[in-house]
């Protein structure tokens, strides 16, 4: 069996050497090129499974010859290597293709973390474009253009390190899409950590994210690992990044371009190998417009964007993902799965899905549940006779006596009316009102409602 074969260019000897020692005690034959001309001799001449190159060399530039690579070996994963500091450079090259990009001086434990990763690249083949998945990735089911182009983007970005922001409209995926490009990766092995960065306290974020040492605060009874460490080797997926606060925004930049991190209450920073992956349904422009969100932050995860389709765009698919989601409905309770009418068909394409794919799940998982016939019609659907979102109540601000009050008056409305909604189950209505059970319980016993 033929040994795995790198190729290092760079214009630097004692740089080409020191690498090749490193490469050669990982069990890796390695060439050396000093330059560009060099370099596309070699391999034109050898088969390589992973390239190392500087990113200025004398006849060339490393970003060049990244495009090269791709154009004419685009199986072959290249990493460039940056000055320190130079993150433009690095997310220029990723947008060119690169795999991954490391500082110089150059950190041995994270280039070998580096060449591990890039081996357990598989030959990307036309399988991977596909709707089904890929050992644990997840299934993006449909044959609409959009789809189809979305799953070879995944199938291309998930050979790379590069950081991806995946935008689109609630319900379409996002969180698919990013389990679907971790699982094709090298990462597939590694841990996929996923975090709604909406859903946790302020107070809490940096320990959450970065970890703590125990005493740290008031509470930390003992030393918590954090988002980032349990997520080292993998993938982390910033799901609603757009939810984060201004100061958390810059100390995650910081963690994401040195690659480390600090606990809270900690001494020493502790070197990472993370990728990330991030998406919300906002406008990431408008937020920056309005101040809400760094630029340098949205510069540095957005190195490769990924539009999520609406459901209403692929009307074509949405016929093969009802049977789907029947047929997985029925497997859960070993029942046969029922089928659909030509109306309920037409009726489901003619719907605008505001809540997309998400929405069209949760319609026809209602839908089984009530029908007690083989096949669902138009009445099972009640789908024309949703009732309309309710207007939001104008109140009178003209003639507040007392903020307390007015606002105590609005909080006792919306949370009759949530209690209502639910009839009076306070765990479901703590649920849609967006707050603990234990609050709820707080809120009711001081608006007197807890009888």
């Amino acid at each position: 069996m033929p040994k795995t074969r790198a190729l290092i260019i760079d214009d630097e000897p004692d740089i080409r050497e020191l690498l090749d020692i490193t490469l050669s005690r990982m069990g890796l034959d390695t060439d050396s090129a000093e330059n560009v001309r060099q370099a596309k001799k070699l391999l034109s001449e050898q088969s390589y499974q992973v390239c190392l190159t500087d990113m200025k060399l004398p006849d060339g530039n490393g970003i060049e010859l990244v495009k090269f690579i791709q154009k004419e070996y685009s199986q072959l994963p290249v990493a460039v290597f940056t000055a320190h500091g130079s993150m433009d450079l690095a997310i220029e090259a990723m947008k060119a293709g690169a795999f991954d990009f490391i500082s110089k001086p150059v950190e041995l434990e994270q280039l070998r973390g580096l060449i591990n990763t890039a081996l357990k690249l598989e030959p990307a083949s036309s399988e991977t474009t596909n709707s089904k998945p890929q050992n644990k990735a997840p299934a993006l089911l449909g044959d609409a253009p959009a789809m189809v182009k979305l799953r070879k983007q995944i199938a291309k970005v998930s050979r790379s390190q590069a950081p991806v922001f995946i935008s689109g409209e609630s319900g379409t995926g996002k969180e698919l899409a990013a389990r679907a490009i971790h699982y094709q990766g090298a990462r597939a092995d590694a841990p996929f950590i996923p975090v709604n960065c909406g859903a946790i306290p302020k107070e809490l974020m940096e320990s959450e994210f970065f970890g703590h040492k125990k005493g740290s605060f008031t509470g930390a009874t003992s030393d918590k690992q954090g988002l980032f460490l349990a997520a080292d080797g993998g993938t982390l997926f910033l799901d609603e990044v757009a939810d984060l606060p201004l100061d958390m925004q810059v100390k995650l930049l910081r963690a994401i371009q040195e690659k480390a991190v600090r606990p809270v209450g900690g001494e020493q920073e502790t070197s990472i190998d993370v990728r990330i992956l991030s998406a919300t349904h906002k406008d990431l422009n408008q937020e920056i417009e309005h101040e809400r969100f760094r630029s340098d932050l949205f510069y540095r995860i957005n190195v490769i964007q990924i539009d999520m389709p609406p459901l209403r765009e692929r009307t074509d698919d949405i016929k093969h993902l009802a049977e789907t989601f029947l047929a997985r409905f029925a497997k859960e309770i070993d029942v046969p799965s029922p089928s659909l009418s030509q109306d309920v068909i037409k009726e489901l394409q003619r719907y605008s899905f505001p809540g997309n794919v998400r929405e069209l799940e949760n319609i026809l998982e209602r839908t089984f549940t009530l029908c007690d016939e083989d096949i669902i019609e138009l009445e099972d659907l009640q789908l024309s006779t949703r009732e309309p979102p309710s207007e939001k109540p104008q109140h009178n601000t003209g003639e507040v006596d007392s903020l307390d009050d007015y606002l105590e008056d609005i909080e006792r409305e919306v949370i009759v009316s949530a209690l209502e909604s639910t009839k009076w189950n306070r765990t479901a209505a703590a649920k849609k009102l967006g707050v603990s059970f234990r609050s709820l319980r707080y809120r009711l016993k001081k608006l007197g409602l807890d009888e």
